[in-house]
């Protein structure tokens, strides 16, 4: 059992942690014909741009209700009416997602009660969807605001249908998942002749396309109209622990039963999917996974000489802390730091002694007392690792310090045995006089340590 900590520092040094507003911005930005609006300032607005435009190299259609120190004391109301219509009028998305901020929340503008009388206000607006989700940046992280978002597009543009559709399958996707992840979980499931439902699907609106036109408005994603059909489907399968609540309030609203997989990195979480989706469609696992199942078998057979005991610290949020920090364990690695942004029940379950809520000073803190030789978190920590002169694993949001981030795979047997090759070189390039002969010899037939 792990021991949670929270830090009790004043202020954040090298932050971690990415807002509430900004996960759910980022999980609207998977829905076709949407435009994010953050209901605060102009600055809370461009910050969350900014980051999001380096981790994905992409256009992002990102919109602020320009809340002023009068506005904001005032009420914002008006700022979020005259947005929605202009918006409308320039950009006519399908969907307007509004998150707030903890400018407006510490105001406690009424939003839910203001789109009731906006919707009396201007009929003419019926076909636009407009979901609201409360994201106060003071409080949570990337991955709740992520969760909130999921949760509030299921509620409020979700109905019960009136038939199911046998082998439609329902995915709700966590804020840890790329898109590669996204992609390869999505073939997966058709793999065994299923049809998959995913929401978000940040894989149709920021996979690196070039589409052949511009739109102000995300291009790609999942569907208004499939978000109000999840209740048309057999099954929904959640990922990561944030969406067991969206996962449940789906199942509430409309019956559709449900599992949650904690994680799909890992031999014993691949195959446990795959079971998952042999039992759903009643057929056999394709031989093509069978054969990927054997090389990550092999992977790990061939990369676990270089993990093990190797001293890691990991910082991310929740979910990916959980992913990485098992996957690496079950490899041979040692978890002597884990730091994350949130709290989460399943942390507990860490195989560490203790998680730190906190931020990357903290991290490099426990990198450099406890002599660690590989570090995980995303760009913000590439100095740190510097400094200590040790391995370090790229993961999370944002990296920006180098290009296809959104496409770095890591579930399934190809996406975990990627994992196995990347993380492995890394420690290689790290050993101390390392030489291939130092560790196979060819005419032995085995393998041994360097002296």
């Amino acid at each position: 059992m792990a021991k949670i900590i929270h830090g009790k520092k004043a202020c954040a040094v090298n932050p971690l942690k990415m807002s509430q507003p900004l996960g759910a911005s980022a999980a609207f930005l998977g829905i076709d014909g949407c435009m994010p609006v953050m209901h605060g300032s102009q600055g809370c607005t461009s910050f969350g741009l900014v980051l999001l435009v380096r981790h994905f190299r992409e256009t992002i259609p990102l919109q602020t209700t320009a809340m002023t120190e009068v506005a904001t004391v005032l009420g914002g109301l008006e700022n979020l009416e005259a947005a929605i219509l202009n918006i409308h009028k320039r950009a006519s998305p399908r969907i307007i997602g509004i998150c707030s901020t903890g400018v407006t929340e510490t105001k406690g503008d009424d939003v839910d009660g203001f789109l009731k009388n906006f919707r009396a206000k201007h009929p003419e607006l019926d076909g636009l969807a407009l979901v609201y989700v409360s994201t106060p940046d003071f409080s949570g992280a990337f991955q709740d605001g992520w969760a909130k978002c999921v949760s509030a597009m299921i509620r409020t543009l979700t109905r019960p249908a009136a038939e199911r559709v046998e082998k439609r399958i329902n995915v709700l996707a966590g804020a840890h998942l790329t898109v590669a992840d996204i992609e390869e979980i999505r073939e997966t499931i058709e793999a065994f002749g299923l049809e998959a439902v995913m929401l978000p699907d940040l894989s149709g609106s920021l996979d690196g396309h070039i589409p052949e036109t511009f739109l102000p408005h995300t291009l790609g994603g999942t569907p208004v109209e499939a978000i109000e059909n999840l209740g048309s489907a057999a099954f929904t399968i959640a990922i990561g622990a944030q969406m067991a609540e969206s996962a449940a309030l789906l199942g509430t609203k409309t019956g559709v039963p449900y599992t949650v997989f904690d994680r799909l990195t890992g031999l014993d979480a691949s195959d446990r999917f795959m079971t998952c989706l042999s039992e759903l469609s009643g057929r056999p696992v394709p031989d093509k996974y069978r054969r990927q199942r054997s090389q990550l078998c092999d992977a790990m057979l061939d990369g676990h000489f270089f993990f093990g005991n190797k001293r890691t610290v990991i910082g991310a949020e929740p979910d990916l802390l959980w992913a990485l920090g098992n996957f690496l364990t079950e490899m041979g690695c040692q978890l002597v730091g884990a730091v994350t942004t949130t709290d989460s029940a399943q942390l507990a379950e860490l195989p560490c002694d203790e998680v730190l809520i906190g931020d990357l000073e903290d991290l490099e803190t426990l990198a450099r007392e406890r002599h660690a030789e590989l570090m995980v978190t995303h760009s913000h920590g590439r100095q740190a690792a510097e400094r200590l002169g040790i391995a370090f694993h790229r993961a999370g949001l944002p990296l920006f310090d180098r290009i296809g981030a959104a496409h770095k795979l890591s579930v399934g047997y190809r996406g975990t045995r990627d994992l196995v090759f990347e993380v492995g070189n890394l420690l290689i390039s790290h050993m101390p006089h390392h030489h291939p002969d130092d560790w196979v010899n060819p005419e032995a037939g085995h393998v041994h340590h360097a002296s």
